[in-house]
């Protein structure tokens, strides 16, 4: 699925905030980030997680599922990515059977919304 025309969420978002975790944890590899890409796509990494989303599209919000690695071990689950008024992302995001944070991204300055 691509997505909408208008989607204010396609581009590089910086996590900044976790409910669970603290900015040590969330920095822990690389700087977090979630990607939202235009082609039913994105990617997703914050402490030792990495994993590739598969997007359904809203003009302000993104479902999706997810699978990557954790520590070396296989993960996945589920989420939504919603933009606020103040123009940060508030991203629900759940591990299968497992912990469920609310995380804060705001855009990458060097990303810009198609």
């Amino acid at each position: 699925m691509s997505a909408p025309g208008g989607c204010q969420l396609i581009g590089r978002w910086r996590i900044t905030q976790a409910d669970l975790w603290d900015r040590d944890h969330l920095d822990l590899v690389e700087p977090a980030m979630i990607i939202i890409h235009e082609d039913g796509h994105g990617e997703i990494a914050f402490g030792e997680m990495q994993a590739g989303l598969d997007l359904e599209y809203g003009r302000s919000m993104v479902f999706f599922t997810w699978a990557g690695f954790e520590e070396m071990d296989e993960v996945s689950g589920s989420g939504s990515a919603e933009l606020m008024e103040n123009g940060s992302l508030e991203i629900e995001f759940a591990y299968h059977l497992g912990d469920e944070a609310i995380l804060t991204a705001q855009r990458d300055t060097s990303s810009t919304a198609c």
